[in-house]
């Protein structure tokens, strides 16, 4: 018994330590990973992980976890209906379990996907200011069963693990929209005197026409800026769902460039693919994967010389696979190179000659840093620019298709 008031007490002081360093955090990822690290501290369980909630597309799905493969787990969807950790978010209750295979409510195909045998659980509501933001699950207690006393304490983390995640959403949505709000200031006064332009009785058909077509320019530069402020927002408050398949990476790049091959041929920029016929599965979301390499493969485009060239190339090792998007264009500065993947960054040495949002490259890392992988940029003026993808590759392997060659 004395034992166990001790170790109650060491869990306590440990919480009063933790609180200090969840209010302090505001970077969302560190704030998650501190989270479930804490969580199967405290009541020493072999693993821990927090599930999100999108209240909009009544979703829930597996955000970050301890002892568990992040790149398989992150973004797998956990139905409301049948699982235990719905339940927790329909009914705003902790749930604990001392064997899950054997209560009805448990969702199997999480241990199947992520190859995890789940045995006694743990799992209370991650609530603030009357709203579900999450689930907080603690799995396989080391020694004996989960207590009163390793509810409780889950229960005081989980309330200050709710509170911390949605600071960290606001302080990063704030610090967002800030700068999207700066960044619409230049083209909302382009618009703003070009519309008082048209309104001159001196200006002649062919002057408005002209004002005409900068406006509808600016408007879907604007639109296009407004989508990937929102696609960026999602991914960096941890809301985007990562849907996981196996596919051909190598049908996916003849798929992506037989769909710029349109833009090259506007300037007679060549696009060449160089894979391996042996290329290996790649397990990522598709969608993202393809929305990196075509904004990858328009830039290489746009920023190329005529009758340029783009080189696509695969190829992989027995740990990563990686696939590079090298061009024959203009360059980039030695002294940008550290800043392209900063938000609404702009190379200056660019700027008259495509316009851009600034947001496209930002995209592009969140997406590859959450399957767990890396980009990186190589460039030299006057030569070209390389950008790598490297991401984890899985054991198997298929063929692409001919046809697409």
């Amino acid at each position: 018994m004395a034992e166990i008031k001790t170790r109650t007490l060491d869990g306590y002081l440990r919480l009063i330590e933790i609180s200090r360093d969840l209010a302090s955090t505001l970077d969302l990822d560190t704030l998650l990973s501190d989270i479930v690290h804490a969580a199967a501290d405290i009541t020493s369980a072999e693993a821990a992980s927090i599930l999100l909630y999108d209240d909009t597309a009544r979703q829930l799905y597996f955000q970050i976890a301890t002892n568990i493969d992040e790149p398989t787990m992150r973004g797998l969807v956990v139905p409301l209906d049948n699982s235990i950790a719905g339940w927790i978010v329909t009914n705003r209750q902790p749930v604990r379990i001392d064997d899950a295979h054997k209560d009805e409510r448990f969702f199997g195909d999480v241990d199947q996907t992520i190859d995890y045998s789940t045995k006694s659980l743990l799992g209370i509501p991650l609530i603030t200011k009357n709203k579900v933001v999450g689930v907080l699950e603690v799995v396989n207690k080391k020694r004996g069963k989960f207590t009163d006393a390793d509810e409780s304490m889950l229960t005081v983390l989980g309330a200050q693990a709710a509170v911390a995640i949605e600071n960290a959403r606001l302080f990063q949505q704030s610090d967002l929209i800030a700068e999207f709000v700066h960044e619409l200031r230049t083209p909302l006064a382009s618009l703003s005197t070009a519309t008082y332009l048209l309104l001159r009785p001196e200006m002649s058909r062919e002057q408005s026409d002209q004002i005409v077509n900068n406006i509808h320019n600016e408007t879907l530069r604007l639109n296009s800026l407004a989508s990937s402020f929102l696609d960026l927002a999602r991914l960096e408050s941890g809301r985007v769902q990562f849907r996981k398949t196996r596919f051909s990476a190598a049908d996916l790049i003849y798929e992506c460039r037989d769909v710029m091959m349109t833009k090259a041929q506007e300037t007679n920029v060549q696009i060449r693919v160089d894979v391996p016929n042996d290329m290996p599965l790649m397990e990522a979301d598709r969608d993202k994967i393809k929305q990196i390499l075509l904004n990858l493969i328009s830039n290489a485009i746009k920023y190329n010389r005529p009758h340029g060239s783009v080189i696509i190339t695969g190829s992989f090792t027995d740990a990563e696979l990686t696939i590079t998007i090298q061009d024959t264009g203009v360059g980039i500065p030695e002294d940008s190179i550290p800043h392209l993947f900063e938000k609404f960054y702009r190379v200056r040495e660019h700027e008259g000659k495509a316009s851009g949002t600034g947001l496209g490259l930002s995209i592009c890392k969140q997406i590859v840093q959450g399957h767990n992988g890396r980009i990186e940029v190589k460039s030299k003026m006057g030569v070209g620019t390389y950008f790598s993808i490297h991401l984890p590759r899985t054991s198997r392997t298929m063929p692409r298709n001919n046809e697409l060659q």
